[in-house]
């Protein structure tokens, strides 16, 4: 049985069912919104991405992190990304 929670340094992570891969990539993005809608294909990412529920663990604060192989995919999200 897969674990349901991952927990690091910095975060408390929930995986997404919608994961492809399951890896925690470098370059991270963390939204500050739980619950936003976050969907990383509609940005179009030249490499592989996963997403997460996420609990900060330095501050108690509940959002999603978004993490990917690419640098480049993660300025473009970070860039293009607006909560509704």
């Amino acid at each position: 049985m897969p674990a349901t929670t991952i927990t690091t340094r910095v975060y408390k992570l929930y995986p997404s069912p919608r994961n492809q891969h399951r890896e925690i990539f470098l370059h991270e993005v963390f939204v500050p919104d739980p619950y936003a809608l976050v969907d990383p294909p509609s940005y179009d990412p030249r490499g592989k991405w996963t997403l997460f529920a996420a609990h900060r663990l330095a501050d108690g604060k509940n959002g999603q992190l978004v993490t990917f192989e690419l640098e480049a995919d993660a300025a473009r999200f970070q860039s293009r990304f607006v909560a509704d």
